[in-house]
């Protein structure tokens, strides 16, 4: 769905079309065939749109070919002058630590994603600083992070392995991409909004709540690579990626509407989902009654930490689960650390659930996390913009309204960065000799939490929930991915899968467990 909205750019000029297939062969005999053409008008559009369908891997190799940068002049189209970077140096030094205030996210971001305007996804400065600093109260409350902690471990047991059981039983194959994106709905809603959608209950209700939030993601990267004018343009005219992002809109909108009804209903009831020792932990409640957060600001932030908590963990689960199911040896390591943890239950013939304090100590476990979101992670692509002339330290020049990609995903994938097994899926590379210890990796490299003043306020919250969540599953069940299938990144935002993860489970016998 995500690629029919470039098929925008094919209608719109037949000129990209020729002169796509005119830079192919051209290309095949160039010094190196991997960089793209800057051609007059068109500028490297018509490269991009040739490796649409492998986009994030096409740009990995232009950075590798070109030395982890790449520059595109105003030889091409002067409106998309834009510098591309998986260089450690030029993050470290300037655009997300040191000299962060002159790399913003900008209007044009703001703009693209306008469900969540104003909150903290996107703006910049004194206002960033504010929010931040409310977000970071609330998210390292010890009743909310205990409330969060709980609440992930009942879906576990209450939702996610009950229904993994079923499907054992049953031999049937099923989308473990939707299972995620339920079991990460329900488990980021419920504390936001204090009562539970119940996205997992086993009569599975319509998900287009969270189809609407991967349509916001898909349109924003639709609206974020064309020319504004042509976006503005679609979306007065209703037509094409804008209207589907108006009805998404709309479905959002009435989301929170219908969350908040239920919630004032639960208090009114006294039954409220969000209860830790008698006392009501939820985020609306921060800011429900703060008279400097208008309706349709609260609207809004509410998105916005629905946005940063179902997108992150949503997003890695079906690659983590992906990946193991790919490497055997690696489920072996994670199940031989759980063996302890798993001998101290008296849950002979049950399935087992480990609790939050449990998994937190687990070096493995959380190197295999890592590994998994250095090759996958959520956010592939961040987007800067330079306030000011700057020399970057690889010694590229940026001026003032150029905008800067950081490829997230090409980072990982690194050579230069990671040494020669940088497309291996192999843990150990994040522990220390004897294993024991976690290693210390910069920011720099690994940013899929970013980096600096834009650090992710929820890191520990969505590690502690990810470890829980993949010691259930690896420990109770092996997971079978389906053949023949293609596993690909969509064209959006984030990194899911464009065709989902079709698998089988099996329940692991208790003789045969560790």
């Amino acid at each position: 769905m995500a690629l029919s909205i470039f098929l925008y750019l094919f209608i719109s000029t037949v000129v990209i079309l020729i002169v796509s297939v005119y830079m192919y062969i051209k290309s095949r005999g160039s010094e190196n065939p991997l960089l793209p053409i800057d051609w007059p008008v068109v500028g490297i559009l018509p490269s991009f749109v040739a490796n649409l369908r492998n986009f994030h891997d096409y740009l990995t190799a232009v950075l590798a070919a070109s030395g982890c940068n790449f520059k595109v002049g105003a030889a091409g189209a002067s409106s998309a002058r834009f510098f591309i970077t998986s260089d450690p140096a030029n993050v470290q030094h300037h655009i997300f630590t040191a000299n962060h205030a002159n790399y913003l996210k900008g209007e044009a971001f703001a703009e693209a994603f306008d469900v969540v305007s104003g909150t903290l996804l996107t703006v910049d400065g004194e206002a960033c600083r504010r929010q931040r600093a409310k977000t970071q109260g609330i998210l390292s409350n010890p009743e909310m992070v205990s409330s969060m902690a709980t609440c992930c471990r009942g879906k576990v047991a209450d939702g996610l392995l009950p229904f993994l059981a079923r499907m054992a039983s049953a031999a049937a194959p099923f989308d473990m991409q939707e299972l995620c994106a339920r079991l990460v709905f329900d488990q980021t809603a419920t504390p936001v909004f204090g009562v539970d959608p119940g996205c997992l209950s086993p009569h599975m209700p319509s998900m287009r709540v969270a189809d609407a939030m991967d349509t916001v993601m898909e349109v924003g990267f639709f609206r974020q690579t064309v020319s504004p004018s042509l976006w503005k343009a679609m979306r007065w005219l209703d037509v094409g990626p804008e209207r589907r992002l108006a009805a998404a809109h709309t479905v959002l909108h009435g989301f929170v509407t219908e969350m908040m009804e239920k919630r004032n209903a639960a208090r009114q009831l006294g039954s409220e989902g969000g209860v830790l020792d008698g006392k009501v932990v939820d985020i609306v409640s921060h800011y429900v009654d703060d008279p400097e957060c208008s309706d349709a600001m609260l609207r809004k932030t509410l998105l916005n930490y629905m946005i940063g908590g179902r997108d992150t963990i949503g997003t890695a689960l079906p690659w983590l689960l992906y990946s193991l199911a790919n490497n055997p040896r690696v489920v072996s390591s994670i199940r031989k650390e759980l063996a302890p943890i798993a001998s101290r239950k008296d849950d002979r013939g049950k399935m087992v659930v480990f609790e939050p304090s449990e998994t937190k100590p687990l070096v493995y476990l959380q190197a295999t996390l890592f590994e998994s979101l250095r090759l996958y992670p959520p956010g592939p692509l961040e987007r800067k913009n330079v306030v000011a002339d700057d020399v970057l330290p690889s010694g590229h020049r940026v001026r003032r309204g150029e905008a800067i990609l950081v490829s997230i995903y090409a980072m990982g994938r690194m050579e230069s960065v990671w040494g020669k097994d940088s497309h291996e899926f192999r843990p150990e590379r994040w522990l220390s000799e004897d294993g024991t210890k976690l290693r210390y990796v910069p920011s720099c490299k690994f940013l899929a939490f970013s980096s600096g003043p834009r650090m992710c306020l929820g890191k520990d919250i969505a590690i502690m929930e990810m470890k829980t969540i993949v010691a259930a599953v690896v420990w109770n069940f092996d997971v079978e991915v389906l053949e023949e299938q293609s596993i690909k990144p969509k064209l959006s935002i984030l990194l899911q899968m464009e065709n989902g993860l079709m698998v089988t489970v099996t329940r692991r016998e208790e003789r045969n467990k560790p």
